[in-house]
C-alpha cells in the first residue's frame, strides 16, 4: 500500500454535475478539488488481503471469491478428504464379496462396483455382507470401493448352511431390493441356496449388466436369456462391470447378527465342507496361481531361483527368452504369446518388460520388479523396484527368510 488517495470516478461525477435550465442536468467537463471516495470504488489490494489466509506449514494461501469488505475468511491449515455421505437412502443394495484371504480382490470390488451402480441409479446405498474377524484395513479398503453400511457374518465358512442363512437374514432384515454375489465357486453357491431358502427371484452367470436389462446366456449357451427388471438375488461373472472409482464412501452404519439370529438348526445338507488343505504351489496352473515368482534373462543360477521360489511357496514363471533357450518349461512362459496371470503378486526376476510380457501382467495386483536398469519397463510398471541384481538379490532373499523361519515368533 502507497498511501495514494485513490480516485473515485462516481464522486468526480457527481461533482461535475450542475443544475441547468428548464431543471436539465449539465456537466463542467474543468477539473475538480480531489474527492473522497464514497464507498463504491473497489480497493484489489485491500480484496487481497482479506482473502490471504493462513495456509500449511506457515504457508499463506488465497481464498477465491466474493469477500464482501470487512469480513473475513476462516479456512482450516489442514482441509479433511472429501468423503459422500449417503444419509437417508430411499434403497439400499447388497453385495456379498467372497473376500478371498481376508482381502477385496479385483472381482470383489467389481461387484461392489455393480452395486454402487444401482444405487446411484436409485439414489440409494450400499451394505456389504463381511466377516465379523475382518480387518480394519480392509474396512478402510471398503469405504474406498464405494460402501455405505456394513453388515457382519458369523466367522468360518465350513458351514454353508449357516452362511446362507446369516446373508438371507440380512437381506430380509434390511429390506434390500437386491443382492449381488460374484459367479465364484463359493459365491455362486451361497447365492443359489439364498434364493432356494428364502425363495427370491434368481439369475446367475450375468455377462452384460446395466440399469435397463441384464443378460446371461443359457440353453448350453447357444441362446441368451434378457431380463429388463432386475432380479432380486444375482451373479456376475467377471469382468463385466468396471470397479468403482469415485470419491471414497463414509460407512454410517455397522451390525453385527445378534446371538438368535446366528444359531442354525440341526445340520440336514448333505454337503460337508472339511479343513482346507495346502496345496503345492508349483503344481498350480499359471492363470490360477496367486503368487507367481518370475525369471528373465538376468537369471542365470536356477538352482538358487528354485529355491527362492519354494522359500516363498510360489509358482514358477519365465520370460519368453528363458524358455526359448531351454531353461525353463513352456508352460511356465508369462506374457501374451504364454499365460495371461490373474495374481495378487508377482516378482520379477531380472526381467526387463517387454510389451508382450507386460501383456501378459495387466490384470496382476502388485509387481515388485527386480532389475539393474532403473529405466526399464517393467521397474516402471512395479509398485515396488529393487534397482540390483538379481543375482545378489535371490541369495541375501533365502537368509532373510532362513532367518524368519528360525526366528522363535515365526
Amino acid at each position: 500500500m502507497t498511501g495514494r488517495i485513490r480516485r473515485s470516478p462516481f464522486a468526480e461525477r457527481a461533482a461535475r454535475r450542475q443544475a441547468g435550465q428548464a431543471g436539465r442536468v449539465r456537466f463542467v467537463m474543468e477539473a475538480v478539488a480531489d474527492c473522497v471516495p464514497d464507498g463504491r470504488r473497489r480497493d484489489p489490494r485491500a480484496e487481497r488481503a482479506r482473502q490471504t489466509v493462513p495456509g500449511a506449514a506457515g504457508r499463506r494461501r488465497i481464498v477465491w471469491g466474493s469477500v464482501r469488505p470487512g469480513q473475513g475468511v476462516a479456512v482450516s491449515a489442514v482441509q479433511k478428504p472429501r468423503t459422500i455421505r449417503v444419509e437417508d437412502p430411499a434403497m439400499l443394495v447388497l453385495a456379498v464379496p467372497d473376500f478371498d484371504e481376508m482381502r477385496l480382490s479385483r472381482f470383489d470390488r467389481q461387484i461392489l462396483g455393480a452395486a454402487r451402480l444401482v444405487a446411484d441409479g436409485g439414489k440409494g446405498a450400499v451394505g456389504v455382507l463381511c466377516p465379523s474377524d475382518l480387518p480394519e484395513e480392509q474396512r478402510a479398503a471398503l469405504a474406498q470401493a464405494g460402501a455405505d453400511r456394513l453388515f457382519f457374518l458369523p466367522a468360518g465358512r465350513s458351514n454353508p448352511d449357516k452362511q446362507a442363512r446369516a446373508v438371507l437374514h440380512w437381506f430380509r432384515a434390511s429390506g434390500a431390493a437386491h443382492i449381488l454375489f460374484p459367479e465364484s465357486p463359493e459365491g455362486a453357491d451361497k447365492a443359489r441356496r439364498v434364493a432356494v431358502a428364502g425363495g427370491c427371484d434368481f439369475m446367475g452367470g450375468i455377462q452384460a449388466f446395466s440399469l435397463r436389462a441384464v443378460i446371461a446366456p443359457c440353453r448350453a449357451m447357444r441362446r441368451e436369456r434378457v431380463v429388463q427388471a432386475l432380479p432380486q438375488i444375482m451373479t456376475l461373472e467377471e469382468d463385466r462391470v468396471a470397479a468403482y472409482a469415485g470419491l471414497p464412501h463414509e460407512i454410517l452404519h455397522t451390525d453385527s447378527l445378534t446371538e438368535d439370529a446366528a444359531e442354525t438348526p440341526v445340520h440336514t445338507s448333505r454337503v460337508r465342507i472339511g479343513d482346507a488343505i495346502a496345496g503345492d504351489p508349483a503344481s498350480l496352473p499359471l492363470a490360477e496361481a496367486p503368487f507367481v515368482v518370475a525369471a528373465g534373462n538376468g537369471v542365470h543360477d536356477f538352482t538358487t531361483f528354485g529355491e527362492v521360489v519354494r522359500a516363498l511357496r510360489a509358482t514358477p514363471g519365465a520370460s519368453r527368452v528363458v524358455c526359448d533357450s531351454g531353461y525353463m518349461p513352456r508352460q511356465t512362459q508369462v506374457g501374451a504369446s504364454g499365460t495371461v496371470l490373474d495374481a495378487s503378486c508377482y516378482l520379477a526376476m531380472g526381467i526387463s518388460g517387454a510389451p508382450q510380457h507386460l501383456q501378459g501382467i495387466g490384470r496382476v495386483e502388485t509387481i515388485i520388479a527386480v532389475n539393474t536398469d532403473l529405466h526399464a519397463a517393467m521397474v516402471a510398471r512395479a509398485s515396488l523396484a529393487i534397482i540390483a541384481d538379481a543375482q545378489d538379490v535371490m541369495p541375501a532373499l533365502l537368509r532373510l527368510l532362513q532367518q524368519e523361519g528360525e526366528s522363535p515368533c515365526a
